[in-house]
């Protein structure tokens, strides 16, 4: 009798188990079209976690209502009800945007070298004119007045060169943003064409110091918010653009 009751029992478990069978497929970048693997698959009704393979081929135990849930790093989570046994096809949205590599070809210079490349065509006020130590230390002689320094504070001369330090750093720094705030890069991000896009770029130019500081994730985050704000009221009036800092 107790041998019947068991069985009786385990009988609803046994009928799922001979339900289950082995459901397959393959996981794809819904753009790109592409296989993406390393990809986490969950039947959420027994508990079954897998990865699909380098191939992007996933096999898991299932039935016909079950729900799967696929999940990877840098895409939408997707769940799918199995409607029947047989192969399956699923597509999962990229979370973020990917961008193409872009080769910096010698001809196009960077901020950087075209700070490098000012100072030599400037060579006299990063020379003696560029002396701003009154103090001067020389071996054996010890501390004395740096006759360049007092020359620099009062002659002409020297308060332009200080004057024209100072444009050529601000220059350097407007580069520097130019060089990572670029159009191509902020239309990859927001979409944006022609007016827009230059009305945003306006609006929303970042300052020295973020896009020194910044990673790469940072970055694309304060365009992706701003372009939120920004298409709310397109039509505004553009801010001032912000100056270096």
């Amino acid at each position: 009798m107790r041998i019947w009751l068991l069985l009786l029992l385990c009988l609803p478990a046994l009928i799922a188990l001979s339900q289950e069978k082995p459901v397959v497929g393959l996981v794809f970048d819904k753009n790109t079209k592409e296989r993406i693997a390393k990809v986490n698959v969950r039947n959420l009704r027994n508990g079954q976690s897998v990865y699909n393979n380098l191939k992007a081929e996933f096999n898991i135990q299932a039935q016909p209502g079950d729900a799967l849930v696929f999940t990877k790093q840098g895409y939408f989570s997707d769940t799918l009800k199995v409607q029947r046994y047989g192969d399956m096809a699923v597509y999962l949205k990229a979370s973020s945007i990917m961008l193409k590599e872009v080769n910096v070809r010698d001809t196009v210079l960077t901020a950087q070298k075209k700070l490098e490349q000012t100072k030599r065509d400037y060579n006299k006020i990063y020379g003696s004119l560029n002396n701003r130590d009154l103090l001067s230390l020389s071996p054996g002689a010890g501390a004395g007045i740096s006759i360049d320094a007092i020359w620099n504070m009062l002659s002409r001369s020297g308060r332009n060169a200080e004057h024209l330090r100072e444009i050529i750093e601000q220059d350097y720094k407007i580069n520097v943003i130019d060089q990572r705030f670029n159009k191509t890069f902020v239309q990859q991000i927001t979409g944006l064409k022609d007016e827009q896009l230059t009305s945003f770029m306006t609006r929303y130019r970042p300052s020295y110091y973020m896009v020194t500081t910044a990673t790469d994730y940072e970055f694309a985050v304060y365009i992706k918010s701003n372009v939120k704000r920004f298409l709310r009221n397109p039509n505004s009036r553009a801010l001032q653009a912000l100056k270096p800092e």
